[in-house]
């Protein structure tokens, strides 16, 4: 799709965000809304600033993700006006007012003066306020963030217009650019830090830019499921890859995981069985569905999985019933993808903010809704060696015997093994951006050939 039809897109997604904000408003008691766009925190004892992460909701309306102190001033029924900060400053360059087709549908507004701002809403009635609360000091407590006006938006949020879904699927495009570089220099015997640096080139974009820190995990790194670090050496020998990365596109992300042998064996064999079971997992992915189904699926597919891999010696229908897959699987299938990695609203059942329960046993998981068309999910069963959950195992009488405790040693070393998709919730075949972006990158590099 061309920047133009893009464009379009984005013409119809703000009317539908105008009016869903406007139900909201009016539910709520307000007449207008105000939403900044944040500032970075200064660290402490020093002059300089953190890395600046703007408001999702205030990207939610525009395109504008690297400027601080913006503020969208919002009264239905009249075109959004944008607050675009741009001060006399010669310490740092301005940024430049936005000139993308995309600008003619608001009112872009330049701003050198922070202090002008609350002129632009003075006269609009009972008006709401969005983001952090030290930029609306004087605002009534009530106004500045209310529960219910946020409850609103936020489960509207999870159904994505086409212009989101566009956005979403070059993000995964930047994303699968990525991997394939990371696991390039990964062949190659890089370290993780190389790995690492590679997937920012292959993406162009710097690490503040990236949805989320990358998890870029050699051997038993590969075990802990938020690993932080990026080891300059690479370890010898090399047996494992798991990498966590994903990309932005216009605010909006993309979340990818793979995960690699170094040589044929029992390892790669588990790869290639969780693949297969993944797929399966995504197929689950349509209008109907209770997601927290998918996740009790996912354990008894698994738990079949590891069946067939040695590990276990019950079905999965066994291993989930006595809490055998959470040894090896304890977090949740996947959550709500946007304008977040982990986006809003996941465990809601209504407007209200009512709450659908997380399954007995299953702490973690972060989304419960109903699917239904339009809600972007990740899809990312795993199968880990983590020392803590196996020593506990072992400890326990009645896991102790379901368990292969010598293909556990032998698979340790490796780390683990976690495989994530992008999927988008349809009435019949689920759009599965990730496979999408990764197989019109193959078909791409084999037209190059």
């Amino acid at each position: 799709m061309s920047s133009t039809g893009l464009d379009q897109l984005y013409l119809y997604h703000l009317h539908t965000l105008m009016q869903r904000t406007d139900r909201s408003l009016a539910a709520t008691g307000f007449d207008a809304l105000v939403v900044r766009a944040g500032s970075p925190p200064t660290q402490f004892l020093d002059d300089q600033d953190y890395s600046y992460k703007v408001n999702p909701h205030f990207k939610a309306w525009v395109p504008i993700v690297d400027n601080p102190h913006s503020l969208l001033v919002y009264q239905p029924g009249i075109p959004p006006q944008v607050l675009f900060y741009q001060p006399d400053d010669y310490w740092h360059k301005p940024a430049a007012l936005p000139q993308e087709p995309w600008t003619t549908a608001v009112n872009v507004i330049a701003m050198p003066d922070r202090s002008k701002a609350p002129a632009h809403w003075a006269k609009l009635g009972r008006v709401a306020f969005i983001g952090p609360r030290d930029g609306f000091d004087a605002a009534e407590a009530d106004s500045v963030n209310n529960s219910e006006l946020l409850t609103r938006l936020h489960y509207d949020r999870a159904v994505k217009t086409p212009y989101e879904l566009e956005c979403m699927r070059r993000a995964s495009a930047l994303g699968a650019l990525g991997h394939r570089a990371a696991v390039a220099a990964f062949r190659s015997g890089a370290s993780e830090y190389t790995a690492h640096m590679r997937y920012l080139e292959a993406c162009a974009q710097r690490e503040e830019e990236m949805p989320y820190n990358n998890i870029v995990a050699y051997n038993e790194h590969a075990a802990v499921l938020h690993y932080q670090h990026l080891d300059r050496q690479a370890p010898t020998p090399l047996r494992s890859f798991l990498i966590d990365a994903g990309a932005q596109f216009r605010g909006y992300a993309s979340d990818i995981t793979r995960t690699y042998a170094a040589f044929p064996g029992r390892f790669a064999d588990l790869i290639e069985a969780m693949n297969r079971a993944q797929l399966r997992l995504c197929d689950e992915i349509v209008a109907g569905r209770d997601y927290r189904e998918v996740h009790l699926s996912a354990h008894r597919i698994l738990g079949d999985v590891m069946l067939e891999i040695g590990l276990t010696n019950v079905t999965g229908d066994a291993a989930l019933e006595q809490g055998v897959t959470g040894v090896f699987f304890p977090h949740g299938i996947g959550h709500l993808l946007g304008l977040q990695v982990h986006d809003v609203g996941g465990v809601m059942g209504d407007l209200n903010g009512g709450e659908r329960k997380r399954p007995e046993g299953h702490p973690y998981l972060r989304l419960t809704r109903m699917l239904e068309p339009g809600v972007v999910v990740t899809v990312e069963p795993g199968i880990y060696f983590i020392d803590s959950l196996l020593n506990a195992a072992q400890k326990d009488a009645a896991k102790r015997p379901l368990i292969d405790w010598d293909v556990v040693d032998e698979l340790r070393p490796f780390g683990g093994i976690r495989i994530e998709d992008n999927v988008v919730t349809t009435a019949s075949t689920p759009e599965n951006m990730t496979r999408d972006a990764f197989h019109a990158l193959r078909a791409t590099a084999d037209e190059v050939g």
